[in-house]
């Protein structure tokens, strides 16, 4: 007889709302469709009356017993029923199965209680031969078809930012995120942030080979931090390659989990985690004065730069106050002139859309190592030099005396809501720049505005789309302002990017796409 926890074990999840929420992660998840197999390999008895199929998607649960009056009795729990007989569970969202002493088999899922929220139920049955080879074969053959390519019981180092966001990151943690990891087995160890630049800290003192992954239940601030504190290790081309660096929504941005795991949901992203595979990430250096900054999300000056930086006093209002603040400086047509010189890859949009659909066009990658440089090699040296060393001579400063928005970004989606980049691709060795006038007409920009949210950015007239891999920007005719790295304000100085091709790694459903509506 099946047993269960505090959710009925068999309430099927491919029904009404839970279907719409687990088919769609089947679609895009880890677990690629399987061929099918004699059914005498694929279904195990688990009783007089039960039964186990591995499916084409699915785990397959029969049982008659379900079948009782309307009412369904597991361990003296008493739950309503359809009348069915039959439940299917996605791969997808199995998260561990195995064999225990006293002769039960274990089965762990993520069970979606609503479209947005998923949490861990149990079945298990008595085998009638528990010793049985064919048990194990079964059990690991569920585990197979569960993951994929991606790796199993992820050791898993955990920063919580009890300050992030509305405070609330600790309490979301302990009831929708760690119970996830743990049924899923993975090894976790959680230190909570004490202070702004405490991920730095804790990156570059961490033990590279007890962990496969640092995961940030915080804003886009913590992962910015531990990527930085990766940069600064002696071995940090090593420790960036072998450390995937996630994201669990705790903050006000949360562009990391919305880009990989495709949500903000705390749940549904600590899934997306278990079953997410490694994925090389572009990462971006910025040089300003003798510093060198590791960016993985952004940089901008003008309008966003001063829609993020410059509303902090209004985090009250969550989301809304990056919208208010871009419709308030859009309003007031102001212009923020800059000289730029850019190195250009694809200038155009008819090139750009093909980049993109030819990589969206390749099948899931099939293998989840990439190599691991040596240990004595650092970051990556700089290919153009830094903003201190003279223009290269292929560049051209050009000036904009009208700019109104400079924006670079190695994601696609800067917030729930915001598709900037809809071309963009994690390892393609470029950055996705976007330009406009700052004294276009009132219509014409909250047109551009609203056409982020429709996904409709990238084919409006007055932006204007490139992909580069450097870039050199000096703000001028103003004494003070934002420049935005990451959600992280520098000096209002010149400064130069250029991107290094999959210097990082992250853990995504794909494998190669971010979770976005492309071009």
């Amino acid at each position: 007889m099946a047993s269960t926890g505090q959710t009925n074990p068999f309430e099927d999840p491919s029904s009404k709302d839970a279907q719409v929420q687990e088919q769609g992660e089947i679609a895009r998840g880890t677990s690629e469709p399987q061929e099918p197999v004699p059914h005498t390999a694929t279904t195990l008895a688990v009783g007089r009356n039960a039964s186990l199929t591995l499916g084409t998607e699915s785990l397959v649960v029969q049982d008659e017993e379900l079948q009782q009056s309307g009412r369904v009795n597991c361990c003296g729990v008493s739950f309503a029923g359809k009348n069915k007989t039959t439940r299917s569970i996605p791969f997808y969202n199995i998260l561990w199965a195995e064999r225990s002493e006293n002769g039960d088999i274990t089965i762990q899922y993520a069970h979606a209680v609503s479209k947005t929220v998923v949490r861990p139920a149990i079945i298990s049955y008595t085998l009638d031969k528990p010793e049985s080879s064919e048990v194990e074969a079964w059990i690991e053959s569920l585990l197979d078809r569960a993951y994929g390519t991606s790796q199993r019981r992820k050791r898993i180092k955990m920063l919580v930012n009890p300050f992030g966001g509305q405070g609330g990151a600790v309490k979301m943690y302990h009831k929708h995120i760690a119970p996830i990891f743990a049924a899923a087995k993975c090894t976790l160890d959680m230190e909570k942030t004490q202070h702004n630049g405490h991920g730095t800290e804790i990156a570059q003192a961490l033990d590279i080979d007890a962990f496969d992954v640092v995961a940030c239940c915080s804003g886009d601030g913590i992962p910015h931090e531990v990527w930085n504190g990766l940069g600064k290790r002696a071995d940090a081309a090593r420790a960036l390659a072998k450390l995937a660096v996630t994201q669990l929504p705790g903050g006000s941005g949360n562009a990391l989990s919305l880009n990989l795991n495709g949500t903000v949901s705390p749940s549904l992203a600590a899934l997306a985690v278990v079953k997410g595979l490694r994925t090389p990430l572009d990462l971006i250096s910025v040089t300003q004065g003798d510093r060198r900054i590791l960016s993985f999300l952004s940089q901008a000056v003008g309008i966003i730069a001063e829609a993020d930086l410059g509303t902090e006093h209004l985090r009250w209002m969550g989301s809304t106050r990056f919208t208010y603040g871009v419709i308030k400086r859009i309003l007031r047509q102001d212009v923020y002139p800059a000289d730029i010189a850019i190195k250009v890859e694809h200038d155009n949009k008819t090139a750009i859309r093909e980049v993109y659909r030819t990589e969206a066009s390749k099948s899931p990658p099939r293998h989840n190592e990439r190599e691991i440089p040596p240990a004595d090699l650092g970051l990556p040296p700089l290919r153009y030099g830094s903003v201190q060393d003279p223009l290269p001579d292929s560049w051209t400063l050009v000036p904009h005396d009208h700019l109104g928005n400079f924006y670079a970004g190695n994601l696609a989606y800067m917030s729930a809501d915001a598709n900037f980049f809809p071309a963009s691709l994690p390892s393609d060795g470029c950055l996705d720049l976007v330009r406009m006038r700052g004294n276009l007409k009132r219509g014409a920009a909250i047109k551009a505005l609203l056409a982020v949210a429709e996904h409709k950015f990238f084919d409006i007239e007055d932006v204007d789309y490139k992909k580069v891999t450097a870039y050199r920007i000096i703000p001028r005719n103003q004494k003070d302002g934002y420049i935005d790295i990451d959600g992280e304000r520098i000096p209002f100085e010149p400064f130069q990017a250029e991107v290094h091709q999959g210097l990082g790694t992250v853990l995504s459903k794909s494998g190669h796409l971010f979770e976005a509506e492309g071009v």
